[in-house]
């Protein structure tokens, strides 16, 4: 698809949702027409005008040789006190997603809202505003379903009480392990298949302990207060036992855990967990370990790039529950390729008669250097409907079982344009997911791929801090890494 940017910079928006409904084309964007252009191709003409107080747009759409049109004309004084820029947005993006609507039929429940963090946009019209004329926004002038709108709502109020445990001094502790047993089809993240890679483990574990030490001279240095702590990746459980334990003693003797509210463990593939390593995070101090079947078809497993079945999701859990856990979250996905509605209630029901503690439930997301887009993962709206009543079920469901909405967040390319929503029973909602969507505050992230986020209380920027990508930069380049 080619998308035409005239006179305007929203080139961003305008491409995220042409994303939503072409989620497996490439958008191309320019700024000058070409004029040899495949007669099937879908060409999307954006233009607005801006004289001295009237704003003109005009908007044109060709999918499969058909042309349809639609424009818009206001002055800067009907705008009613909104923000020139944001609402020139919205109302670009508005004009080319009900031309989409027209040639696709379909309705995405979103809207034209294609940001990451839709609760963190609420809270803040809400703040703004009030709160009904925050949901007026998003239901009137955005378009997001009622569903939707309520979804986020519920999810905000959830939220809040975590979000005020968090104070002017608070940070949280990420740990990368950018290690797998295999790479899923759907992955982007620096993840390294232990095929490959396991040799690189032992020296990566070393300087992991001494970047963690060095990282707690700094912390404890700016007299900051340790809310949580996140072991991820990658999957942590390609770690042994020993090497677990090592890692979490380093954490244990240069960081001040007096403050610390929770401590998660990714354990996010069954085939990797044994009692071993569960007893050796328990004994060191994890609260909350997450075991993430995604599916519960081994068909569907095979084919999303995972090599363990169902049953050792079911096996590991009860290891779990016997080494004296009592914090599992446990990931699905919806909109996997090959999976049914029928299939995917199974899943839920299956794990919901698990009773873990929370469930997060994912939607299918085509980024762009996964495996399922660069293969060219076939894919139609037809998808898209299935994905909203796999979503549709799992709210459903969970909301039956006890289970709360308590931290939300989409990406761009998800299949129908929906969300990630964490559930959990309350009282075991996971502050860091919480802390990490909203910004609230500073993230100081360890390993191969982290990212660490500073913040600043009193402006609230954020200031990123990169490591390295790959584990042979981050041990070759260690040193200057740590000059960052």
């Amino acid at each position: 698809m080619i998308l035409y940017i005239d006179g305007h910079d929203y080139h961003y928006e305008l491409e995220s949702l042409c994303n939503i409904f072409l989620p497996y084309e490439k958008i191309k964007v320019v700024d000058t027409l070409p004029t040899d252009t495949d007669p099937h191709e879908t060409i999307a003409i954006t233009r607005m005008t801006e004289e001295t107080e009237r704003i003109s747009m005009f908007v044109s759409l060709k999918m499969e040789g058909v042309t349809k049109e639609r424009t818009d004309c206001f002055t800067k004084e009907e705008l009613a006190g909104e923000p020139f820029d944001k609402i020139c947005g919205v109302k670009l993006a508005l004009l080319l997603y009900h031309l989409f609507v027209e040639f696709t039929g379909y309705t995405p429940k979103w809207g034209v809202l294609t940001g990451v963090r839709p609760v963190k946009l609420l809270r803040k019209l809400a703040e703004e505003r009030g709160e009904e004329s925050a949901v007026d926004y998003f239901r009137n002038i955005l378009l997001v379903s009622p569903e939707k709108t309520d979804l986020c709502r519920t999810t905000m109020h959830h939220e809040q009480k975590i979000l005020s445990l968090s104070r002017r001094e608070s940070y949280s502790l990420y740990i990368s392990v950018p290690f797998c047993p295999t790479r899923c089809g759907y992955c982007s993240f620096v993840a390294s298949s232990m095929d490959k890679t396991k040799d690189l483990i032992p020296g990566y574990v070393e300087l992991l302990c001494e970047e963690l030490a060095y990282t707690a001279q700094v912390a404890n240095g700016l007299g900051l207060r340790l809310e949580s702590i996140y072991f991820g990746g990658g999957t942590p459980t390609t770690f042994s036992a020993e090497q677990l334990a090592k890692v979490m003693d380093v954490i244990r003797q240069n960081y001040d855990l007096s403050t610390c509210r929770e401590w998660t463990i990714e354990a996010g593939r069954p085939d990797t967990i044994t009692p071993e390593k569960l007893l050796a995070v328990k004994e060191r101090g994890a609260t909350r370990v997450s075991i993430n079947p995604q599916t519960m078809n081994d068909e569907i497993l095979r084919r999303i790039g995972r090599r363990h079945t169902a049953q050792q999701t079911l096996d590991a859990f009860q290891m779990a529950r016997d080494c004296g856990l009592d914090n599992i979250n446990m990931d699905v996905i919806a909109g996997l390729p090959g999976d049914t509605v029928e299939g995917f209630r199974y899943t839920m029901d299956t794990l919901t008669d698990l009773d873990p503690e929370s469930i997060t439930v994912h939607t299918l997301c085509l980024k762009r250097s996964s495996d399922f887009n660069k293969n060219g993962l076939p894919g139609s709206h037809h998808d898209d409907v299935m994905a909203g009543q796999m979503v549709d079920y799992s709210q459903k469901l969970l909301t039956e079982r006890g289970y709360l909405p308590y931290y939300l967040y989409r990406q761009s390319r998800m299949v129908g344009n929906l969300e990630n929503t964490g559930w959990a029973k309350p009282g075991y909602e996971n502050l860091y997911n919480v802390y990490i969507m909203d910004e609230t505050h500073s993230i100081l992230a360890c390993g191969a791929g982290a990212v660490s986020k500073v913040k600043d209380p009193d402006s609230g920027q954020l200031q990123r801090i990169f490591n390295f990508k790959y584990p042979y930069e981050y041990r070759d380049r260690f040193h200057e890494m740590l000059e960052r």
